[in-house]
């Protein structure tokens, strides 16, 4: 069976190998692992795992593998990791289409040389493109340009057949078809292995400034965002930190713009953040050690939580763990203990932001303190999710269980 098998997918991609002990995801073990270079290979790979019936899942830079929850069954990791090119970088239009497993610090470099940027600031330049994209992954960034979803115009995707799929165009305005890449923007590889992506870009400005300031209370900190939100100073992000419920709150602004402006909105925007707390507001030509950083290990346990603007006052000031994201968009991590106590903390956390018209998702945690945890939460599209997992994967081979309601 294991001649068999090697045979069958080699047929498909010259780079098969039989997994090693640190070839996993989230724990489970992978019997084979496949390294194909383009588009053509991940839909031959694919192909023949249908025809073997194996489960397959992919993987980039695998530091966010342990998101969601355990596949159910693996044998089979598509590597994306020699997929690793920029197909094309139209400049003037603002657009580059790239392979899912360029790493995202790779990708901004070969943009910054033409002074442009994917506005997806990633605290792991490791990261490659298709797991952002998978785990709809993003930074500061997001308050003004928005999230992955945003700036991804174009995708294909190979399906568990092995049919090749593409979606959208390589244009920023573009309405043919469906907009399928916001299907596949957080759903784990668990509707097919994504292989290529087209994004919007922007220029990068020619000066930024972070204007930070330590708010004493909840209260304080969220009539400081509620402030800026409200100003008009345009900033491009706004974050806080929090430590520990009833900490002060230290928040965060970046503005971005011409060099002979910068300096004037930034001490705007400093007397603004001064005024709403009563603490003076620093500006740096830096972001603060804290900025975009994750509130947590490696592995967690973190979830992301979401609220309305109205419920920031009451997050800050009674949610537990460790508090830090962006403020501006409602979406911050919450940094949680790695103790008996998780389980408690989640159910805390879905108390408040429920109140608030938001969610929290477990995002990662160590194994032995998942188990028997709700990761997800309630999921009020969930039929409709089964049924489109039933319709791009029938088999339910692409990273199984790994989504909400076992999908």
């Amino acid at each position: 069976m294991v001649i068999s098998t090697i045979g069958g997918l080699r047929a498909a991609c010259d780079d098969v190998a039989q997994a090693t002990v640190g070839d996993t995801v989230d724990g489970v073990p992978a019997r084979w692992v496949a390294r194909p270079g383009s588009t053509e290979e991940v839909s031959a790979v694919l192909r023949a795992a249908a025809g073997l019936g194996l489960r397959v899942v992919a993987r980039g830079g695998g530091s966010r593998l342990a998101w969601g929850v355990p596949p159910t069954a693996l044998d089979l990791i598509v590597d994306t990791n020699r997929m690793d090119a920029v197909l094309a970088h139209a400049a003037g239009d603002l657009v580059v289409t790239v392979q899912a497993g360029l790493p995202m610090g790779a990708l901004q470099r070969a943009l910054a040389r033409h002074r442009q940027r994917l506005a997806l600031d990633s605290d792991n330049p490791a990261a490659t493109i298709g797991g952002t994209i998978a785990t709809a992954a993003s930074g500061p960034l997001r308050y003004r340009y928005g999230a992955v979803r945003d700036l991804l115009i174009g995708i294909t995707v190979v399906l568990a057949d092995g049919t090749v799929t593409r979606s959208g165009g390589k244009v920023v305005k573009n309405v043919a078809g469906y907009d399928l890449g916001k299907l596949y923007t957080g759903s784990l590889g668990t509707l097919g292995v994504i292989t290529e992506a087209v994004f919007r870009l922007h220029p990068l400005p020619e000066e930024s400034r972070w204007i930070t300031v330590p708010a004493p209370d909840a209260a304080r900190a969220a009539t400081a965002v509620a402030a800026i939100r409200g100003s008009q100073h345009d900033p491009v992000a706004i974050e806080v930190d929090r430590g520990a419920p009833g900490a002060p709150v230290r928040v965060g602004i970046a503005v971005e713009g011409v060099a002979g402006g910068i300096g004037a909105r930034a001490g705007a925007v400093a007397d603004l953040l001064g005024s709403a707390t009563g603490t003076p507001a620093t500006v740096s030509e830096r972001p603060p050690g804290w900025w975009g950083v994750a509130p947590h290990a490696p592995q967690g346990p973190a979830a992301t939580v979401t609220c309305e603007p109205t419920g920031l006052t009451d997050l800050l000031g009674t949610a537990p763990g460790v508090l830090r994201g962006s403020a501006g968009a409602g979406v911050l991590v919450a940094g949680l203990d790695d103790s008996d106590r998780l389980g408690s903390e989640l159910a805390q956390l879905r108390e408040i932001t429920h109140r608030h018209g938001g969610s929290t998702v477990l995002r990662c945690a160590p194994a032995h303190r998942r188990a028997g945890l709700d990761v997800w939460g309630p999921v009020p599209a969930l039929a409709l999710m089964r049924r489109l997992k039933d319709q791009f994967d029938p088999e339910h081979r692409l990273s199984p269980g790994r989504f909400v309601g076992g999908i």
